[in-house]
């Protein structure tokens, strides 16, 4: 099996980047997405996400007739889906993009083809995509049915990245490959070994999709430890950032960093996967999100107790006078991702409950979201020698070592973004 025309469904954080590094590599690619600007950035050769150095490898590969983008699918010899897997309000997931993304492909299957299943997902969800693959084509055998004598091979395997570090950890990072039939893994080993070399390492669909929801999980806990021990320590008086230090020069302990939450669309999402199918069994894991979905109260809490502290300071001002300015919105450092954002939800929330106008810091976004119109979005400077009331969220490199203010202004550093 040759893979010669490769198509990347989702062109977002992830799809885009593993589009571009096939199409780096000689591969004809097509990119769909939904999103018409999406589609006609790239075309132009550029990019609508932040991420380093893809633009350039994006723009070589269009220029170089490799890599172009449509809202229509077309044939092709592998299809990767990576669109997004939120989940509803009741934390169950909510595939529904997965299975638009299976109903659009599925007319231009023909016998050969291999669909892979990247988004991460709850287990059984390669299984599903599989079903809605066969009930729009009777037509094609599938490895549910058919087995190793499908005419459609198909596979989840995740990715397992750092934003910021995409470009690279895609190439270097071990590949779990989670086919449905033994076939079905050989066809996707073949495919990433295209760009992969780290190890492929092969499993089935199921364990495959727990293993990403595992690795999401364990990373959740651990930042809900030290969430909860930033916590502590405000309590006790004792600064968490040097504890931490001291608690990591034990030999086997590596206590991370805390924060205002957690967000993006992986560790503050996967857990919930996990416990949407076992209840009763993901006592711990369900605790982790508890903790970590309740950091931002506690830093707002810390908030209104600076404003009221300030105001006791300056009797002649009201609270819509004090200048409060927010850095960071993002849901990690230096990157301008704003889903699931406790960053972003802190902001709002001040400004809701406060009533008051916000100077927000966000040096990765051109223009606020639109539930943040209303407040100033300024530079960095400006709100450093102007504010009144510093609230850290996001320890972003602009911030880092450089960061000083008034000795008479109030700061909430949620970020460490203060620490050496």
């Amino acid at each position: 099996m040759s893979f010669n025309k490769i198509s990347v469904v989702g062109l977002g954080y992830i799809g885009l980047p593993t589009a571009a590094v096939f199409a780096a590599r000689k591969k004809h690619v097509i990119g769909i997405d939904v999103n018409q600007h999406a589609v006609d950035t790239i075309n132009r050769g550029e990019i609508h996400i932040v991420e380093p150095e893809l633009d350039m490898v994006v723009h070589a590969a269009v220029t170089e007739g490799y890599l172009r983008a449509s809202t229509v699918p077309e044939a092709a010899d592998a299809f990767l889906i990576a669109v997004p897997t939120p989940f509803m309000d009741d934390h169950q997931p909510d595939l529904s993009y997965i299975e638009s993304a299976s109903k659009a492909i599925a007319p231009v299957l023909k016998k050969g083809d291999l669909v892979i299943l990247e988004s991460t997902s709850p287990v059984g969800a390669t299984e599903q995509m599989a079903f809605w693959l066969a009930q729009a084509r009777p037509d094609l055998s599938f490895p549910q049915t058919h087995g190793e004598a499908s005419d459609i091979r198909i596979a989840h395997c995740p990715e397992r990245v750092l934003p910021g570090h995409v470009l690279r950890e895609l190439v270097e990072n071990d590949r779990i490959i989670g086919g449905m039939t033994k076939k079905c893994s050989e066809a996707a080993v073949r495919l990433y070994r295209t760009f992969v070399e780290g190890e492929c390492i092969v499993t089935n669909a199921r364990t495959a999709e727990m293993c990403k929801l595992t690795e999401n999980s364990f990373r959740d806990v651990n930042i809900a430890f030290a969430n909860e021990l930033s916590i502590i320590c405000d309590k006790l008086d004792i600064d968490v950032w040097e504890l931490i230090r001291l608690a990591n020069h034990h030999p086997r302990v590596n206590i991370l960093q805390p924060g205002p939450g957690v967000g993006g669309h992986c560790i503050a999402v996967d857990p919930w996967f996990i416990v949407s199918q076992t209840p009763e069994q993901a006592r711990l894991i369900r605790t982790a999100r508890v903790v970590n979905d309740s950091k931002p109260e506690w830093v707002i809490d810390k908030v209104k107790m600076a404003l009221a502290n300030f105001l006791i300071k300056n009797p002649g001002k009201s609270a819509q006078q004090v200048k409060i300015a927010c850095y960071g919105l993002a849901f990690k450092a230096d990157i301008d991702d704003l889903r699931e954002s406790p960053a972003l939800s802190i902001a709002e929330r001040l400004g809701n409950e406060l009533e008051a106008t916000l100077q927000l810091v966000e040096p990765n976004i051109e223009a606020l979201p639109q539930r943040l119109a209303r407040h100033e979005h300024v530079e960095f400077d400006f709100a450093q020698d102007s504010a009144d009331i510093h609230v850290l969220l996001v320890k972003h490199r602009e911030f880092r070592g450089t960061f000083n203010v008034r000795d008479a202004a109030f700061v909430i550093d949620a970020a460490g973004v203060t620490q050496a």
